[in-house]
């Protein structure tokens, strides 16, 4: 099958796991430009700080080098000579080398893809076929990275032939000035080459990432069965659910068919919860919790009350109050008897109240009973 069609699926934007996924992988935003870019701003600015601190250490190192006198000839020791004269710029060498490598993973933070991935370190055998290689030479990247390289060095070249016409006289002029003066003038050049060249690859590099982030959203795209598929591993598929919660009802009635069968009203979330309560005057001493739920199996605890006729009543707080605070098989709390009495009043003269077309009552539960739906006491 050709790719064409396949990447003409791909419409979708990808999820934040393919997008995590990736980068595990190692498909990161990155761009070489931003990361040659910085690290020749930083060598500019290090070059325009540290420049003349160079330049004395070297005129330093070169007066030391060729001055030496009788006890320097009797007591020759070339180790120690070399790392007298190399001390002397080594501190500068160091603090360019600390700012490259700052620049170069300064780059990779601005993208937001600086950290180890092992994933992107594993064997990949695909990278060894040699047809890969050449399709990607050959292909659209590679004639991208070629179009990026001209491009480059058409700028790069436009920018020093025009600062070179530009300081083209005075550095003729250098040839009759003394040494100092026009050693330093050069530096001075040579300071503002640099950075201006550095400035041009921002320029590239500003080109450059906005286009990455293109490419990689590309790459990254999904199509809706691949976007399905994800659902389906990610939450399960739909066939699944419906299985499971089949199997959820068949448990329940297993066990509860007779519970709910003799239980004297359910009281719902209405949705999350579901408590079956049994009260007999002359048998119970204080009203019984039955059944219990939450989610499918409170769904099911609702179904069966439906089949049996039992009232099912909406008390959000009253449901969630014996649901976090009495078992199965337990009788309700004491501070919820009020509550509850009020309830089982409405529900024992329900036919009478309705005909009457009377509301259900509301009811008060203690603050110290109430929850929210994860069971934290709520003020």
């Amino acid at each position: 099958m050709s790719e064409a069609p396949e990447k003409d699926q791909k419409t979708e934007a990808p999820t934040e796991k393919r997008r995590r996924d990736a980068a595990e992988k190692g498909d990161v935003l990155q761009s070489k430009e931003l990361a040659t870019a910085l690290v020749m701003v930083a060598g500019a600015i290090w070059l325009a700080l540290a420049g003349p601190i160079i330049l004395g250490s070297l005129q330093e190192m070169l007066t030391q080098g060729l001055t030496f006198d009788a006890a320097d000839i009797r007591h020759f020791e070339p180790r120690d000579v070399a790392v007298r004269l190399l001390g002397l710029i080594v501190l500068p060498l160091l603090g360019l080398f600390f700012l490259t490598i700052v620049a170069a993973i300064g780059s990779s933070a601005m993208l937001g893809s600086f950290g180890f991935r092992s994933k992107a370190m594993a064997f990949k055998g695909e990278k060894l076929n040699p047809l890969k290689g050449i399709k990607r030479i050959f292909g659209m990247q590679g004639l991208i990275e070629l179009v990026k390289s001209i491009a480059k060095v058409v700028l790069l070249g436009a920018v020093g032939f025009w600062l070179l016409k530009d300081q083209f006289n005075a550095m003729m002029g250098l040839s009759s000035s003394e040494v100092g003066p026009a050693i330093a003038a050069f530096g001075n050049t040579f300071i503002l080459a640099v950075l201006v060249m550095a400035l041009a690859l921002v320029v590239v590099a500003m080109i450059d990432v906005p286009a990455q982030i293109y490419q990689r959203g590309g790459r990254l795209r999904m199509s809706k069965q691949e976007i399905k598929d994800e659902t389906k591993q990610t939450e399960g598929s739909p066939e699944l659910k419906a299985a499971v919660r089949r199997r959820q009802h068949e448990v329940l009635r297993g066990s509860a068919r007779s519970a709910v069968t003799e239980a004297t009203v359910i009281l719902t979330n209405p949705t999350h919860f579901a408590v079956a309560l049994r009260y007999r005057p002359g048998m119970d001493a204080a009203p019984v919790v039955v059944a219990r739920g939450r989610g499918a199996t409170a769904q099911a605890i609702k179904e069966l009350a439906a089949e049996q006729a039992v009232p099912v009543l909406s008390y959000p707080q009253l449901a969630r109050a014996i649901y976090f605070t009495a078992r199965t098989g337990q009788v309700i709390r004491d501070d919820l008897y009020l509550a509850v009495a009020t309830v089982l009043a409405f529900v024992f003269n329900l036919d009478a109240i309705v005909a009457q077309g009377g509301v259900q009552p509301e009811i008060e539960v203690p603050p110290e009973a109430r929850f929210d739906e994860k069971g934290r006491p709520q003020p």
